[in-house]
């Protein structure tokens, strides 16, 4: 049978960094992993004891396709607890994780043909959904002098969308409210739909993080389980949207999802609640950061934009190499530290780029800064 043109996506040079990383601990190396966007704590005690109860008791059969209510209403409580925000539950739509959460939003917002803007380097799973469902990703390079994040004269002409994601994946780096209304401002005043991924939110080491609903109702604003609730594969999260989209995203989510998980959303709500336990994480990587600001450097790797949220740092590794693919093989190979190479976020720039996730342990993160000084030292 043929192939469609919309499904030729590019792969996700992440996952295959991660079964190079597989092979090599099956032939019996100890791999550092310092590649994968997810946190090496389980999900939180009591969302893992709330499931466990729940399995006892419930059919766990479908759900209403825009999420349990107690749960819509446990995320509305979220956004007042964190931003001072009242939001109304309806229009919270708890979603098949964020790659879910893309697929609605887009199916809602975007025509075949429509020409979304993204700043590079930026989430690569962005460009390729959208090219998966014939949608035109028009991505535009952002600056290290702003610590890559999109600025409103840079935005594309011609284009029906915007995404934006504060803390940044792979940089880390954060908007603050001026420059998060500056963009939104310019979109409204475009016709531009404004798209705010807030996955990393919960997850900053100074100021918290600014929702784009503390700025405007006009936005459809996008998040997760995965991350600062450390849930990646219980593949649960959620967006908010304008009232009069609520209807829309509804039909999208009966026909293309059903439902989310039931069980994922019983955890959920319960981690909603684990908030002494997340705040220790934070805690974990507020300490892996200190340590990658400060060993990174020492190691040779200079060239880097401090964090404000998530869990990354973003290097300029130009001095070192032309191909950060074949770096990161060789790190992978005599250091036994999987890193991730930047073509994944920037296909212009991302050659001369790596990306280093500390959402390990503190011990493995200090190990690993060890083996890269080493392996530096020696080349």
């Amino acid at each position: 049978m043929r192939f469609s043109d919309r499904g030729q996506v590019a792969p996700f040079i992440v996952m295959d960094v991660m079964e190079a990383a597989r092979r090599a601990e099956e032939a019996g190396r100890h791999i550092i992993h310092m590649e994968v966007g997810q946190p090496s704590t389980p999900a939180p005690a009591l969302a893992r004891r709330a499931l466990a109860e729940a399995l006892e008791q419930d059919t766990l059969g479908y759900t209403v396709a825009l999420g349990l209510p107690k749960l819509r209403e446990g995320i509305a409580a979220l956004y007042r607890r964190w931003y001072g925000v009242d939001l109304d539950p309806g229009r919270v739509v708890v979603t098949a994780g964020s790659s879910g959460a893309f697929v609605l939003a887009f199916s809602a917002l975007f025509d075949a043909g429509d020409r979304v803007a993204l700043g590079e380097p930026g989430y690569p799973s962005y460009r390729q959904i959208l090219r998966a469902m014939s949608v035109e990703p028009v991505g535009f390079p952002t600056r290290a002098e702003n610590r890559y994040q999109p600025v409103p004269e840079e935005i594309p002409q011609d284009v029906q969308g915007l995404i934006v994601a504060s803390p940044g994946n792979p940089s880390g780096t954060m908007l603050g409210k001026p420059q998060l209304a500056a963009l939104m401002e310019t979109c409204a005043a475009r016709g531009i739909s404004f798209i705010s991924d807030e996955i990393y939110h919960g997850l900053h080491y100074g100021p918290r993080a600014v929702s784009a609903l503390e700025v405007s109702d006009e936005a459809y604003v996008i998040n997760s389980f995965s991350k600062y609730f450390s849930m990646t594969g219980w593949r649960i999260g959620w967006m908010v949207v304008p009232e009069d989209h609520i209807r829309i995203v509804e039909r999208l989510a009966q026909n293309l999802f059903i439902c989310p998980p039931h069980a994922s959303q019983l955890a959920a709500l319960a981690a909603l609640d684990a908030v002494d336990e997340l705040e220790a994480n934070r805690a974990i990587y507020a300490e892996n950061r200190r340590l990658m600001l400060e060993g990174l450097p020492k190691a040779g790797f200079t060239k880097i934009a401090p964090p404000d949220g998530a869990f990354y740092i973003y290097a300029d590794v130009s001095d070192l190499t032309t191909d950060s693919g074949a770096f990161a093989r060789e790190i992978l190979d005599k250091a036994g530290v999987a890193v991730t190479p930047g073509l994944d976020f920037d296909p212009l720039r991302g050659a001369r780029t790596l990306r280093f996730s500390y959402a390990r342990s503190t011990a493995e993160i200090a190990e690993a800064l060890e083996r890269l000084s080493a392996f530096m030292a020696a080349r």
